[in-house]
């Protein structure tokens, strides 16, 4: 790590890395251009080879990963057998290993996962995160990388994941209209590569750059935007990261039964925050109406645009004009998820 990188707060969830280089309101603008790199050398790296792969891959997640082509990437989903979600991973096959990237310190229970189910499949689980790292860029991947993830079309305003339908529609009901675009992209390199690889860049940024863009885009992040209750339709993971037409996985018919029946118990929202304020709510911050909780916060950032802006998941009910508070900061609503 370069010596004009500075460190995230203690306790972040992006611990390791750099959170900026001295000016993150700059990098933000030059991640934004495609310029910056950012380093994600924290996030967890798994491979997975042998000749059933990709059907068993898609048996066990929510994704659509059976007739993967070598080089398209997909995001998919670990569920719980109530239809939580417990992972989130981004995939991309190279033609004899499908490499999945993870949130940072899941690699080692996700492989455990995986190794638990493998029964006499012929498929192989490797935790290969000590020798290679995750690059972030948005636009472009790093020319020569080993694999490149790209970000679902949804997120990057591209289209649309092609994710079928069931008796209760399409994924088209959920999310009408983002409130920005991330067209982000993870470039996996040798890790002995990464000092070069960033020292090289046209420019530098840190996560809170990275972080800033994805929350003005309401991307949700595992572990930060998600809790222990969290429905793939709350946070918008419907057609981007759940087929509705795929067949059996665990949590499958809890996804089914939601989308068919009815509706979430609770959306994803975009808080706008008071700037005047001092001190911003941290993730797990109950957001109230009134004084009565009706959600809790997730991500929470500072974006060179837009001020103090935060994700959070609130009740269904909540009207989007009702005054909000969180951690005592007004908080207005921009609505995510319908």
């Amino acid at each position: 790590m370069t010596t004009d990188a500075v460190l995230p707060p203690n306790g972040s969830v992006d611990a390791g890395v750099p959170w900026h280089y001295g000016d993150p309101m700059r990098e933000q603008r030059e991640l934004a251009a495609g310029q910056a790199r950012v380093d994600l050398s924290h996030r967890g790296i798994l491979t997975v080879t042998g000749p059933d792969r990709l059907t068993w891959l898609n048996d066990l997640t929510t994704a659509l990963l059976a007739d993967l082509p070598p080089g398209e990437s997909r995001t998919a989903l670990i569920l719980d057998p109530n239809g939580r979600v417990q992972h989130e991973l981004h995939v991309v096959d190279d033609g004899g290993a499908t490499w999945l990237t993870t949130e940072p310190g899941a690699a080692q229970s996700i492989a455990a996962y995986l190794q638990s189910m493998r029964f006499l499949l012929r498929v192989e689980v490797a935790d290969v995160t000590a020798d290679f790292a995750v690059v972030g860029s948005l636009g472009d991947g790093i020319p020569g990388a080993t694999v490149t993830w790209h970000v679902p079309a949804e997120f990057a305003g591209t289209g649309t994941t092609p994710a079928g339908a069931d008796r209760g529609g399409d994924a088209g009901k959920y999310v009408s209209q983002r409130p920005a675009t991330f067209p982000a992209v993870e470039s996996v390199v040798p890790r002995a590569d990464l000092p070069a690889v960033m020292r090289d860049a046209p420019a530098r940024a840190g996560t809170w750059a990275w972080e800033a863009l994805r929350v003005a885009a309401a991307v949700p992040r595992v572990g930060l935007d998600t809790d222990d209750r969290t429905l793939p339709h709350e946070v918008g993971w419907i057609g981007s990261a759940v087929h509705l037409a795929k067949g059996c996985y665990r949590g499958q018919e809890s996804v089914a039964r939601t989308h068919n029946m009815g509706r979430p118990p609770r959306r994803l929202v975009l808080l706008h925050l008071d700037g005047t304020a001092g001190e911003l709510p941290g993730p797990g911050t109950p957001v109230l109406l009134g004084d009565r909780s009706v959600g809790r916060v997730g991500s929470t950032v500072q974006h060179h645009e837009l001020g103090p802006i935060a994700l959070a998941v609130v009740k269904h009910r909540v009207d989007p004009a009702d005054p909000l508070t969180a951690h005592g900061v007004a908080a207005a609503q921009e609505v995510v998820v319908n």
